[in-house]
């Protein structure tokens, strides 16, 4: 009887515990505690928004390059170079061949023409077979997060060099937790996963940027806080920069293979303009939306260049608004609802349509 007693009493409590937990209104702590993560949700809610279906990418092998995810950003798919360019804007010189690009001795840094902040990142690459020299002379190149923060490549197999400067090192700051390097002339993928460092107004760093890195499968990097620009034999403080900036691949003298690279930008979800595509152009071909416009009725808009980032005085308001690129035409402001799309005779700029909060779009010929 008494363990009966003990049993009924067992699935009573249960009952309860499943009820409340499904039923209870969450407390008025609960919700603040909840309100920096979106909506708070009871317990298995049938109303909760399910996650987006993606495709997931199939694994590469050595002869060919796999599928990315269905929600990718296709930086490089052994076509072409039409999403990267030189360092300066101009046309990117390395080689593209069956389905890979290679880097060319003297041709350069290469960069994507967009601009990445909070991202996972996937890049295969071959080192040079058969080897020749040793250390750093053999098969270098590098992953450069945003420009600035470098991931390491290098033929590392069977190859001494300093630890924080070998294959999969955060360069000149963290080796990797082990060397899963293949032999040259085999494809090697890395999947990173980083975190933009934060900045506040002042220019004051809030949160160092991170990083999580899979070499041919295996973890890494785990979660590294990095400690600023990756130099070589030399130690800098972060500097302030855009929340979004290109990724680039170093030219180091060494003709380095790359393919199958692409990206999705984090979080998948998120404000609109989170995800917002972000192209990076060069101050030459900024330079030809520079000048005067004016509207029918007398309105006046200034676009001007300053530091490599093009400014537009805000119809109706004096403040200068900073313009983000989404093609070579169209541009947006991230601080006011205002969409910006350039007139084009040929290649010379004749208008600007300017669309604000969603009123219309609004013509402004160029006067000078």
């Amino acid at each position: 009887m008494k363990k009966q007693l003990i049993i009924h009493a067992s699935l009573f409590l249960l009952t309860l515990v499943l009820f409340f937990g499904i039923t209870a209104i969450p407390s008025a702590q609960s919700i603040a505690a909840d309100s920096a993560h979106g909506p708070t949700w009871r317990v298995h809610d049938w109303s909760r928004p399910r996650p987006p279906i993606v495709t997931p990418p199939t694994t590469s092998t050595q002869q060919q390059a796999g599928a990315p995810p269905s929600d990718a950003i296709v930086l490089f798919d052994g076509s072409d170079m039409s999403n990267w360019r030189a360092m300066d804007g101009g046309a990117a010189k390395w080689i593209v061949n069956e389905d890979y690009m290679e880097s060319v001795r003297g041709a350069g840094y290469v960069r994507t023409l967009q601009g990445f902040g909070d991202c996972q990142v996937h890049v295969e690459f071959m080192t040079p077979t058969p080897p020749r020299g040793e250390s750093q002379g053999r098969g270098n190149s590098g992953v450069f997060l945003m420009g600035i923060y470098e991931v390491q490549v290098l033929d590392s197999y069977d190859n001494l060099t300093y630890a924080d400067g070998q294959c999969a090192a955060i360069y000149g700051q963290f080796p990797p937790q082990v060397n899963v390097c293949r032999k040259p002339g085999e494809w090697q993928a890395y999947d990173i996963i980083f975190k933009a460092p934060q900045f506040a107004e002042n220019g004051d760093l809030l949160k160092p940027a991170l990083i999580t890195l899979f070499q041919n499968g295996v973890l890494v990097h785990d979660h590294v806080e990095i400690k600023g620009p990756t130099n070589w034999c030399s130690k800098s403080p972060y500097q302030p920069h855009p929340g979004k900036l290109p990724l680039s691949l170093q030219d180091h003298g060494n003709p380095v293979r790359y393919r199958n690279i692409w990206v999705r930008e984090l979080p998948a979800t998120g404000a609109p303009d989170a995800c917002r595509k972000e192209l990076i152009f060069g101050e030459k071909q900024l330079q030809r939306f520079v000048g005067t416009y004016k509207n029918k009725s007398g309105g006046e808009l200034e676009i001007t260049l300053q530091q490599g980032q093009l400014f537009s005085s805000f119809p109706g308001g004096s403040s200068d608004q900073p313009l983000f690129a989404e093609s070579d035409q169209r541009f947006y402001s991230k601080f006011v609802n205002a969409e910006y799309e350039f007139v084009l005779d040929s290649d010379r700029v004749r208008a600007i349509k300017v669309n604000v909060t969603n009123g219309g779009w609004d013509e402004y010929q160029k006067t000078q």
